[in-house]
């Protein structure tokens, strides 16, 4: 069994401020710390389902050249093999050569969420809205989608409650999930101690690759239309002349193709 783990920092448990996963401040080697034994709790539920490979990427944008380089080299489980500084969703040697399950680990919510801790969708102050057709979709539902497209089913959701709540309302009532804390506000929440969280991420990790759920791959329908809500009227400049992606109001634009891939690699170009 081949499992690929896509992970962020904002949903992981002691994380509520950006200074834990903005690159070099100062609470930034903390969120590392808490980021990169979460994502070992889920690398030793894998290995206990018995998976024979077990691929880590690091998906989480920090800034000031730590974008996609955040995990903690020297603590990193060695049961596992990982993915830093490559594009986001652009690693795609597991999903061509044949994965078995998605686990994403450390989700936050999309924006606007009031009970979302650190909620945005893909950057704060660009994103405030994304739909897949009449889908509203947060980094869940990209990384979801990414997975669809390669017929890769996402076997495992953990975060915050509300993230946990918008993944099962995206993939069915049925996907498994673990909320490591509940939000008080975008800054605050009541988390499970560390160790707890990892403990639970541990065994959920296993039981969801033992025991899976009928969770199918999540794939938009076809054609597919990506539209997306800007924070402001300045960042249209960005999508000008692209093709196939047409400015369609003050503030939004959207992207259409036969299938959903090619409508995002029109949103989202590769690097």
């Amino acid at each position: 069994m081949r499992v690929l783990i896509m992970s962020d920092m904002e949903g992981v448990s002691g994380i509520v401020v950006w200074n834990q996963v903005t690159g070099g401040d100062p609470m930034f080697e903390e969120g590392r710390r808490l980021y990169t034994e979460e994502i070992n709790a889920a690398v030793r539920g894998a290995r206990a389902a018995g998976a024979t490979e077990v691929v880590v990427v690091d998906c989480h944008g920090a800034g000031k050249g730590w974008s996609f380089n955040s995990l903690i080299p020297e603590k990193i489980h060695p049961d596992c093999e990982w993915v830093a500084h490559h594009g986001w969703g652009r690693y795609d040697e597991m999903w061509e050569t044949g994965c078995d399950a998605c686990l994403l680990i450390g989700m936050h919510a999309r924006d606007g969420t009031p009970d979302g801790v650190l909620c945005h969708t893909i950057s704060s102050v660009r994103y405030r809205n994304l739909w897949f057709n009449d889908d509203l979709v947060g980094e869940t539902g990209v990384n979801a989608a990414l997975n669809g497209h390669h017929g890769v089913p996402v076997a495992l959701v953990t975060g915050d409650a509300a993230v946990c709540r918008e993944a099962r309302a995206l993939l069915g009532d049925s996907l498994p999930t673990v909320a490591v804390k509940k939000g008080l506000s975008r800054f605050s929440a009541r988390q499970l101690a560390p160790a707890r969280a990892r403990e639970l991420i541990e065994e959920a990790s296993r039981k969801a690759l033992t025991d899976p759920v009928s969770t199918r791959p999540y794939v938009p329908e076809r054609p597919t239309t990506i539209r997306i809500e800007l924070a402001s009227v300045d960042q249209l400049a960005d999508f000008k002349g692209r093709p196939g992606v047409e400015t369609t109001g003050p503030l939004s634009v959207e992207s259409r193709a036969g299938d959903w891939m090619t409508a995002w690699n029109q949103f989202w170009p590769r690097a």
